[in-house]
């Protein structure tokens, strides 16, 4: 019996897609890209720090006095070929390290310079509606009558009443006359 090309019982259950067909499972240890991210960034700071060049600086004078003196024999003769491969070795293997630290930290400056755009134009987002806001509130506030307005227009209110009253002159109390005498 001839199996079909596309017969499940070859391929087998495919409800993993997340590796293509024919990969074959991954031995050993997996590569934590972001552990070694911050390894690399130990180890660029600690190249950076005063203690690992004195430390050098200690182990490269014991080194040459060693050679010269001769004290263990000459293991390193005079070119100090061998410490001068130590150091490329060092320089090969530090400078992507620092590389890569360099790269992760300007990621992350990237990111807060993002965040702090966001926040900014949120911040002025803010800032404008609340501008808005007072000045639709000092434009509301200028239609609104306050106390001071209402005594200026009493006061101007008596002035015109007083102006426009028609001065009728007051009737004069009427005097008692005497009672008229027959005469």
């Amino acid at each position: 019996m001839r199996m079909s090309i596309l017969s499940p019982r070859r391929f087998g259950d495919r409800s993993d897609l997340s590796a293509p067909r024919g990969a074959a499972p991954r031995v050993g240890a997996r590569y934590d890209a972001d552990a070694f991210g911050q390894m690399s960034e130990r180890i660029a700071r600690f190249l950076g720090t005063g203690r690992f060049l004195a430390g050098q600086t200690v182990i490269v004078i014991i080194w040459i006095a060693l050679n010269t003196a001769g004290f263990l024999g000459h293991w390193d003769p005079y070119p100090f070929i061998l410490l001068n491969l130590a150091f490329s070795t060092q320089a090969a293997y530090a400078a992507p390290l620092i590389l890569l630290a360099q790269n992760r930290q300007d990621d992350r400056d990237r990111a807060n310079i993002e965040r702090d755009r966001e926040v900014a134009a949120r911040t002025q987002a803010d800032t404008e509606f609340l501008a808005r806001e007072l000045a639709a509130v000092r434009l509301a506030l200028a239609d609104v009558v306050t106390t001071a307005d209402l005594d200026e227009r009493m006061s101007q209110l008596e002035k015109l009443l007083a102006d426009r009253q028609p001065r009728v002159p007051r009737p004069k109390p009427a005097r008692s006359r005497p009672a008229p005498t027959d005469r």
